[in-house]
């Protein structure tokens, strides 16, 4: 069912880094492919800010983990995202990005699914304690282990803002 419904969702993604899609098919003749990674990129309605969590050795990082077993990325992704922020947020049906990276260097790369929500700043923050979760201007550059996110994640604000008739800034 995971590897199902990644591969459905990699498909699926508006966004490729990393020949992702490649990655997985190859990967999924070697079994296993998990773990998987889920993450969302969440932005407000104005399309100005995003929701990021700070991670103890990552620095700021959109809201994610890793997809348990016999899980959905998209499930993960739901979870997460109330771990780590306390907000229940509808996903958008089509995936973000799907992306590989290592998230630890003594382990090996993993496939990555990015969701996105749209949820108002107005709505109060809770998650995890040592991992506050916080509004970010999207033009503000926040320190990450993963400096490539900031374009890809504003990149894809901007989309969406186009899509709504919303000048993002």
């Amino acid at each position: 069912m995971t590897l199902d419904a990644a591969l459905a969702d990699a498909r699926l993604a508006t966004l490729e880094f990393d020949d992702a899609r490649e990655w997985l098919e190859r990967a999924r003749e070697k079994r296993p492919v998990e773990p998987f990674a889920a993450e969302v990129w969440v932005t407000d309605p104005a399309f100005g800010h995003v929701l990021l969590v700070k991670h103890r050795r990552r620095g700021w990082v959109p809201p994610g983990g890793k997809v348990e077993p016999g899980e959905t990325p998209r499930a993960a992704a739901a979870r997460e995202l109330m771990e780590e922020t306390g907000l229940r947020g509808e996903l958008l049906p089509v995936p973000a990005a799907v992306s590989v990276r290592s998230y630890r260097a003594d382990r090996s790369p993993t496939l990555g699914l990015s969701y996105t929500a749209v949820i108002g700043r107005d709505v109060p923050l809770g998650g995890e304690s040592g991992q506050p979760p916080a509004w970010i201007d999207l033009d503000d550059t926040w320190e990450s282990a993963f400096p490539e996110d900031r374009d890809r994640i504003r990149a894809h604000v901007h989309r969406l803002a186009a899509g709504h008739g919303v000048g993002a800034h």
